[in-house]
């Protein structure tokens, strides 16, 4: 690519120098890069946030894309740096589950564990690996695309599951994955979970609050009314038209979430 195409999706917020330095030192190495901001206000510390996030995104980017994921809470640690090369894309962080999904949904993915430090910038700090190891190596993989040149594969990659939703009766337990800048609660249930019959109306439980409506969109719920509806990542969201549903139903993440499915 001529531009090659950079995206950063971090825990560094933005009332920082943090995001500034990364493209810096990314441009230093590849002035003609293109950086993407996916998303910087990933919950801090939280690798499952940071997993939800890639996922949702990193495909609708062109082929090659290197997904630069530094959500890094055992920075300094022994955990290792990682590139992931997939079908169409690469992705580089630190090895502690943040690539879960990715490696669930891409049929092959090849692991290799960051091991050449002629690619960090010297010194390397205790605290910024973010800036002195994975912004200038997704740089010079960009610039390169030489994989090998970085480390040897491994198979022992930190990985873990998506909390799936658990059959009890004729309800399915479920929970809620996270909540967005909206107030929407994204739960693990998916459209595959739904009833057959579903038609406009669900039975569904969030904190022991009752949602009985499944929407086609966030407008056809009443003002204040909680609604269910499959969401733009696959899953099924309970939103408040124009309100919160967090702050309606007073629940957060790892609210329980009960689904009748008959």
């Amino acid at each position: 690519m001529s531009n090659p195409i950079i995206t950063l999706t971090t825990d560094y917020g933005t009332n920082d120098h943090l995001v500034g330095v990364l493209k810096a030192v990314i441009l230093r190495i590849l002035p003609n890069a293109t950086i993407v901001d996916i998303n910087h206000h990933v919950v801090p510390f939280d690798v499952l946030d940071g997993a939800l996030t890639i996922a949702a995104a990193y495909s609708y980017f062109p082929a090659r894309t290197v997904h630069l994921v530094v959500v890094d809470p055992g920075v300094g640690t022994a955990r290792r740096p990682i590139l992931v090369t997939a079908d169409q894309y690469y992705f580089v962080a630190p090895d502690n589950g943040v690539l879960s999904l990715i490696y669930e949904r891409e049929a092959a993915v090849s692991v290799r564990h960051v091991t050449a430090e002629h690619y960090f910038l010297n010194p390397v700090s205790n605290t910024f690996h973010g800036r002195d190891v994975f912004a200038p190596v997704a740089a010079w993989l960009a610039k390169t695309s030489q994989t090998e040149a970085f480390g040897e594969e491994i198979t022992d990659y930190v990985r873990f599951a998506l909390p799936r939703p658990k059959a009890a009766g004729s309800t399915k337990k479920g929970l809620v994955l996270r909540v967005d800048t909206f107030g929407n609660l994204v739960t693990n249930f998916t459209a595959e979970d739904l009833p057959e019959a579903a038609e406009g109306k669900i039975k569904l439980q969030v904190g022991g609050k009752p949602v009985e409506k499944l929407a086609q969109t966030f407008a056809q719920g009443a003002a204040g009314e909680p609604v269910a509806i499959v969401g733009s990542s696959g899953f099924v969201e309970i939103a408040v038209n124009k309100g919160q549903a967090a702050r309606v139903l007073g629940v957060n993440r790892g609210a329980e979430v009960l689904l009748e499915t008959s």
